[in-house]
């Protein structure tokens, strides 16, 4: 998959993209050789599900201050971004990070390139998907259209020791 094939938000400076398919492949086969991390929030990991051994490292925490202009609650950084993902990986790693579907993965990919990281894949159509468009479907504006969660297997089940919660290290 070639950059030009994404919308910009999803785009990386390292230029490494991979599906959500390809990563769980790649996964599968050589589990030693690779790290998935899923950059969602606590909560999206917790109550939308995630894959069973996706290391959560939120690159921004849920707020609970109410952006009236957007209709949604304020994210803010993770300040323990960087430190907890350098605690898990070393720079050559290779890396596979999701988010809901693609674009909060793509910043955290440049984070980490900024910070000395070369091997970092965007999953480019993150946890849940891009949006099925298609006005006569009954799931028009839903995301259904590929992701994880709609092709590989995944679970509510957590464990504890693969969360980098930002009150607790």
């Amino acid at each position: 998959m070639t950059h030009t094939e994404l919308p910009k938000g999803k785009q990386t400076s390292l230029g490494l993209y991979i599906t959500a398919k390809e990563a769980y492949e790649t996964w599968k086969a050589t589990p030693e050789s690779c790290k998935l991390i899923d950059v969602r929030t606590v909560e999206e990991y917790l109550f939308l599900g995630h894959a069973a051994k996706a290391w959560n490292i939120p690159l921004a925490l849920q707020s609970y201050d109410w952006d009236q202009e957007k209709q949604m609650f304020k994210m803010v950084p993770n300040p323990n971004f960087m430190a907890d993902a350098k605690a898990l990986a070393q720079t050559t790693d290779k890396l596979f990070v999701m988010c809901r579907s693609g674009g909060r993965s793509a910043m955290a990919v440049n984070a980490l390139a900024q910070a000395g990281f070369t091997n970092v894949y965007n999953i480019v159509d993150g946890f849940e998907g891009d949006l099925v468009q298609d006005p006569d479907s009954v799931f028009n504006g839903q995301r259904l259209k590929n992701g994880w969660k709609n092709s590989e297997p995944w679970t509510y089940d957590v464990d504890p020791s693969l969360m980098k919660l930002p009150l607790k290290q």
